[in-house]
């Protein structure tokens, strides 16, 4: 079966980081009429009739020169240009300025087919936006190795991207495939009325995923979970997350929740959750969300409606 998050992560581009060093290729590239480069004005990028605005190298504003990679035959770059450039005037002619949870739902659709490029590009910009000063002695940072590396004037410390590992899961109760299997679902105050996720947290220091499944499963709703397995993974740089999903057998069903990260959580078998859905009573996350995909692998096929639908 394959799943609507995997959209996402087709078609990645070469990252050739070899290159990242290497000046003189760097300005040839640049100097390439081929070349595109993405404009990311704080966490924004502009787009045009549903595409994303690709320039060339010559019409890019200052700011941070970010080497993404090799695709179709060209070099592609990004731009990370001060947040007020999106409100320079420049957008016109059909073209606005948008946050990438904006696009989710194009390139989910395949409207917009540059989702690694756009990824790779956010994720950067994210963390250039949050380290502005070394962790150990507070010095200027300058970017190095084409964007990718933040090295400290005053002691010399290097700064990497960072990657913040998620697990996001679907617990089940019951016996496989019966009629009365069910999943648990949660729903965050903040929500709007009837949306339902499956739950996520962050993995801790010293913590296999795994644990990190069967402890905020337990914190948020108060279900022991005993067998998890790997579905698989989705990157999600809203700011910095790389999403880890995974089924959970729960070896407990009384619901306890924590009423700090839930509000509420309940058990659907395949038949509740279907009637739920399109009554609208229950939303659903949307098909490009792995949240979407652990949800129907285990319904088995497609359902109706997502988050924003009403």
């Amino acid at each position: 079966m394959s799943f609507p998050h995997q959209r996402l992560a087709a078609d990645p581009h070469d990252r050739v980081a070899l290159r990242r060093t290497d000046e003189a290729w760097l300005e040839q590239r640049w100097a390439d009429p081929a070349t595109r480069v993405l404009v990311v004005a704080g966490t924004r990028v502009r787009a045009v009739d549903g595409a994303l605005d690709w320039v060339a190298p010559q019409d890019a504003p200052p700011g941070v020169r970010v080497l993404l990679g090799e695709q179709d035959g060209r070099v592609w770059f990004a731009v990370l240009a001060d947040p007020a450039y999106a409100g320079s005037g420049l957008a016109g002619d059909g073209a606005e300025w948008l946050r990438v949870r904006e696009l989710l739902a194009p390139l989910a659709a395949g409207t917009i087919a540059d989702a690694p490029l756009l990824f790779h590009a956010i994720g950067l910009a994210e963390w250039h936006a949050v380290t502005r000063f070394c962790p150990r002695c507070a010095g200027a940072l300058e970017p190095r190795k084409a964007g990718h590396e933040l090295a400290c004037t005053r002691c010399g410390r290097t700064q990497f991207p960072r990657t913040d590992p998620a697990v996001i899961m679907l617990i089940t109760a019951g016996e496989p495939g019966a009629p009365d299997e069910r999943c648990l679902l949660g729903r965050q105050a903040v929500w709007p009325e009837g949306r339902f996720s499956t739950l996520a947290g962050f993995c801790e220091p010293g913590e296999s995923l795994e644990d990190a499944v069967r402890r905020e499963v337990q914190e948020e709703s108060g279900v022991l979970v005993g067998e998890v397995d790997y579905l698989g993974n989705q990157a999600w740089p809203f700011p910095a997350s790389l999403m880890l999903g995974f089924v959970g057998r729960a070896t407990s069903t009384e619901i306890t929740v924590d009423e700090d990260e839930l509000e509420e959580a309940r058990w659907f078998t395949r038949a509740d959750l279907r009637s739920e859905v399109e009554a609208g009573r229950v939303q659903l996350p949307g098909g490009v969300s792995i949240s979407r995909s652990l949800v129907e692998q285990w319904y088995g096929g497609p359902l109706p409606g997502q988050w924003g639908d009403r």
